[in-house]
């Protein structure tokens, strides 16, 4: 089997390896570059990185690697709704959220004027920061955003939860489609559908999705060693996106102790649930979770659900409290050993090899 392949070449890449972008700020500089000095594609979650600052961090990911690399946005930024709150709408949500910030010794915040950096302006900043990749998600950049990276020499990369959103990016143009089964950790990034009705696992879809599209295709879900890697380039993958392995390593900007849970035996079972962020993500279950399910209906619409929780989850880190923060987790978790970029990707490598 050649590891040399199209979705390789395109990227510049020694292996058909790329990390996953990780959003809720726990992508760092330092997890991309680590990757991409490997031979892999690092990959930066920056959907909530302002417009301003969005040239500045492709700059530092430059001095710290010649390697390609990333930048990832949500291209839909807002759900029905969650655009804009009333100051009666935000009142009616708070008490939802307050006891948690009663718990943490924290105020009622001021109702703000924007809950979510806007998309059209990201991805200006983005285009003249000119990163080699960008990828993105719950979505299809215009045409004319398509043009623009096809003019400045910007690949494209997008996900597909299901086979007409894999059709729909290849009718595009998009350079590479992720093939992103339900197996995944983090935000299931589902646009055509209801995420719940798109659930299709990670090696039926990229078998499937590999006969229907031009674009090469990267397998993502439930991916975490070699054997993986080669089951998804044996059914038609060109790449594999690995997310959860990436995230327990320690360039991660992750908690000590979401990783400590991670590799450990506590996360045997995941959760798909709105309670985080208003969106469905595979998660791992805690106290937050727990009290906020069963109030989904009452939830408000993304992002204002994940900017009350963005408040809850920054003072629970600071006390060091896994009970209230968000915790996502793909379901190979269990089979993860390796706790630095190095490790993990030498431990690919060889196995691939």
């Amino acid at each position: 089997m050649s590891l040399q392949t199209e979705a390789v070449r395109r990227l510049s890449i020694d292996y058909p390896i790329i990390q996953g972008p990780f959003g809720g700020g726990i992508s760092t500089v330092e997890l991309v570059a680590a990757v991409s000095n490997r031979g892999g594609l690092g990959s930066f979650g920056a959907h909530i990185v302002a417009p301003e600052d969005i040239g500045t961090l492709a700059d530092r990911i430059r001095t710290e690697t010649f390697g390609p690399f990333a930048l990832n946005l949500w291209v839909s930024d807002h759900d029905p709704g969650g655009l804009h709150l009333s100051q009666d709408q935000f009142d009616r949500y708070f008490p939802i959220f307050a006891p948690y910030f009663d718990e943490l010794g924290l105020e009622k915040p001021e109702r703000p004027d924007l809950y979510h950096y806007r998309f059209e302006e990201q991805v200006d900043a983005l285009l003249e920061a000119r990163p080699p990749v960008f990828s993105f998600v719950f979505g299809v950049p215009s045409v004319k955003i398509l043009a623009e990276c096809r003019q400045r020499g910007i690949l494209t990369a997008g996900a597909a939860t299901t086979i007409a959103e894999a059709e729909a990016l290849d009718v595009a143009g998009v350079d590479l489609i992720v093939a992103t089964g339900f197996e995944a950790g983090g935000h299931r990034p589902s646009f055509l559908a209801a995420a719940e009705d798109s659930l299709m696992g990670t090696l039926a879809l990229t078998q499937i999705i590999a006969e229907r599209v031009k674009a090469p295709v990267i397998a993502a879900g439930g991916i975490a060693d070699g054997r993986g890697l080669r089951a998804a380039l044996e059914l038609g993958a060109q790449a594999t996106q690995i997310g959860t392995a990436f995230l327990a390593c320690s360039e991660s900007g992750t908690t000590d102790a979401h990783r400590a849970l991670l590799l450990g035996d506590a996360v045997l079972e995941t959760a798909l649930s709105r309670s985080y962020t208003g969106r469905l993500a595979r998660v791992i279950p805690n106290r937050l979770y727990e009290e906020l399910q069963p109030k989904t209906d009452e939830l408000p619409p993304f992002p204002v659900q994940g900017w009350f929780i963005s408040k809850i989850k920054a003072a629970a880190m600071a006390a060091n409290r896994n009970d209230l923060i968000t915790l996502y987790s793909g379901q190979i978790a269990p089979n993860l050993r390796h706790r630095t970029v190095p490790e993990l990707m030498d431990a690919l490598i060889q196995q691939i090899a």
